[in-house]
């Protein structure tokens, strides 16, 4: 088994405390094997035999002496320190007990920040008062408690909330409030969170030649004819086309011509302009769309 001497990973911090208000000492501590651990007021023993209303506790490298209600005896300087096998590790801080009381005040207030989403974000103050403030942090007026997203740490007279990964709809308004017997203080300070850039497509440009507008127009042509002034128009054809080529395939126009040019001079029955009609209706033809008839003068 591996051994390890002991480090305090938070060592304690110096406590100012109105006479008559609980005050405590916090420390956690590892090592290997599990240390032993001692506390001293001015480098004597410290038991709670030999300062009434002190209690201390220890449990999983977490070390805590607390007094219930302090007074001028209680003050001092305190240390605490972690023994095992491989070695030792000693932290120390003041208590100081005061009769006077003063509001909460600022050393260090909140800033404003932008940040990417993603990041790690600190909020963090520092703050003054007697009796020591309870702190509370907000946002948008709404209390923050501590939780996988967001921690809450105290460091002494230092205070941060932690966001362990920012994302947009974390911005806003936040705020920290130091309250006591004496009065309250509060820092406020804004939050953007910048979500993730998003890179505009490029913009495609089309270029359109004359030529293939050109080939975008429709052709119409109309073609009609009649034996006589007698014989109404009987077939229009008209034609559409898009693109360069227009196909007129008309050869049926000209047999049909023939054939009527043959009997001019006697008027054509009604059956015989019927059929032909019907003939040119049905005649194959590379036509897409079939528009309806156009009147034009005879061919």
């Amino acid at each position: 088994m591996s051994t390890q001497a002991p480090t305090f990973t938070q060592p304690l911090q110096s406590v100012v405390a109105l006479e008559g208000s609980a005050a405590s000492f916090q420390a956690q501590v590892s090592g290997a094997p599990v240390p032993e651990v001692s506390w001293f007021r001015d480098g004597q023993v410290l038991s709670a035999a030999a300062l009434p209303g002190v209690q201390i506790l220890f449990s999983d490298g977490h070390a805590v002496l607390s007094i219930d209600a302090v007074n001028a005896a209680h003050g001092g300087r305190f240390s605490v320190r972690a023994t095992n096998g491989a070695g030792q590790a000693t932290s120390t801080a003041e208590l100081v007990v005061t009769a006077e009381t003063s509001p909460p005040g600022f050393l260090q207030r909140l800033q404003s920040s932008i940040v990417r989403q993603g990041s790690q974000v600190r909020l963090g103050v520092r703050v003054t008062g007697i009796p020591p403030p309870a702190v509370t942090f907000y946002r948008e007026g709404a209390e923050i408690q501590s939780s996988p997203d967001f921690t809450i740490v105290r460091d002494g007279d230092a205070y941060s909330l932690l966001i362990a990964e920012a994302f947009p709809e974390d911005s806003g308004s936040y705020s920290v409030a130091a309250i006591n017997s004496s009065g309250r203080a509060t820092s406020t300070a804004e939050l953007l969170v910048h979500g993730e850039e998003v890179v505009p497509a490029k913009k495609t440009k089309t270029l359109v030649s004359t030529s293939q507008i050109s080939h975008q127009t429709r052709v119409e042509k109309g073609l009609s004819f009649s034996t006589d002034a007698s014989l109404p128009s009987t077939a229009t054809l008209e034609m559409q086309a898009e693109g360069a080529e227009v196909a007129e395939l008309l050869a049926h126009k000209s047999a049909s011509r023939a054939a009527l040019q043959d009997t001019s001079s006697t008027p054509a029955p009604a059956s015989a302009v019927a059929r032909v009609t019907v003939g040119r209706q049905q005649s194959a033809s590379p036509v897409r769309h079939v528009k309806a008839p156009v009147s034009a003068p005879g061919g």
